[in-house]
């Protein structure tokens, strides 16, 4: 299990600066100079050739990225034009809650298509899987920003039931804090809840006969303990594989959605910052996205190992 620990953390290392040099790529083919941004339109020009110097814009693409990676490995992001402060600080600040939308959205997204995508494998060609698969795909279909616009009008405008915005906080009021939390991560977590309850559907028919499944069913065991001990455990291999996957959608998404609600994360920090053409605020903010997103698939790569044991017996004997 160790060996399949570091051969995945070894394989993540290129994934990471790659990613690193597509951030730094992207930035720089935006239009405008960061270092005329920064010292203000009132700004000579010898200032903003000190600015230029002092952030390593005067020297060759390669210097730079290796000047800009080396402040970035020393937790250096520089300073937000808008608010002056550390961007590091900026960032720490948006992070928890872009977190805590995200997984509120992949609890949600599990709690839905799980037992949606159960249901409709052991009832299939049924009315129950008729239903759910019609619901899944007016769910797909759905664009979220309609859908959380909807939400807003619904339920906080005319049933009053939830806030139409904004972050609470878990620590002062847990339970208005969940009000906060709950449309927005409903919003963002419905698309991917509709997928991913389609591969359950059909991972679960693919093993539901199998034999080792008929044999369960043979010694007697109920159909529920057949289903949960025996088959969902196999048909979760390519469901938390797709997850981990579904994972950057739902950081994509969030983008939307942050604003939409003014969640105060790092979605909303991004539209912001390139309305205000913050740019090193936006680099800082993509990378972010970008590690939280390997992070999240190495871990994927990690659990299904744990699942399926047989991943990673085969991944050993491939070395």
């Amino acid at each position: 299990m160790l060996s399949f620990i570091l051969q995945r953390l070894v394989q993540a290392v290129p994934v990471v600066l790659l990613s690193t040099v597509a951030v730094f790529t992207l930035m720089r083919l935006i239009p405008g100079d960061p270092a005329q941004i920064l010292a203000g339109p009132d700004a000579t020009p010898e200032s903003i050739a000190a600015i230029r110097t002092d952030m390593g814009l005067d020297q060759p693409l390669p210097v730079q990225y290796v000047f800009w990676l080396s402040h970035v490995a020393q937790g250096d992001l520089g300073k937000s034009v808008l608010s002056k402060m550390p961007v590091a600080t900026v960032m720490a600040q948006r992070i928890p809650a872009t977190l805590e939308l995200a997984l509120a959205a992949v609890v949600l997204t599990l709690l839905i298509a799980v037992p949606t995508g159960i249901i409709a494998a052991v009832r299939t060609d049924g009315i129950v899987d008729w239903l759910i698969t019609s619901l899944n795909g007016v769910a797909i279909a759905v664009p979220g920003f309609w859908l959380g616009i909807l939400g807003i009008i619904v339920f906080a405008l005319v049933l009053g039931w939830l806030p139409p915005g904004g972050r609470g906080d878990w620590g002062r009021d847990p339970v208005q804090e969940f009000k906060f939390l709950l449309m927005p991560a409903f919003t963002l977590a419905i698309g991917s809840a509709a997928s991913l309850s389609r591969l359950v559907k059909s991972s679960m028919i693919e093993v539901l006969y199998d034999d080792y499944v008929r044999t369960a069913r043979a010694k007697g065991l109920s159909e529920q303990l057949v289903i949960v001990r025996h088959a969902l455990r196999n048909a979760l291999v390519p469901v938390i594989t797709v997850m981990g996957l579904q994972f950057g959608r739902l950081l994509g998404g969030a983008v939307i959605t942050e604003s939409v609600f003014a969640w105060p994360g790092l979605g909303r920090l991004i539209l912001d910052a390139i309305g205000n053409r913050d740019y090193l605020v936006v680099q800082a903010a993509l990378l972010a996205l970008v590690l939280i997103y390997i992070t999240v698939n190495l871990l994927t790569d990690l659990a299904y190992g744990l699942i399926d044991p047989r991943i990673r017996v085969g991944q050993a004997a491939a070395n």
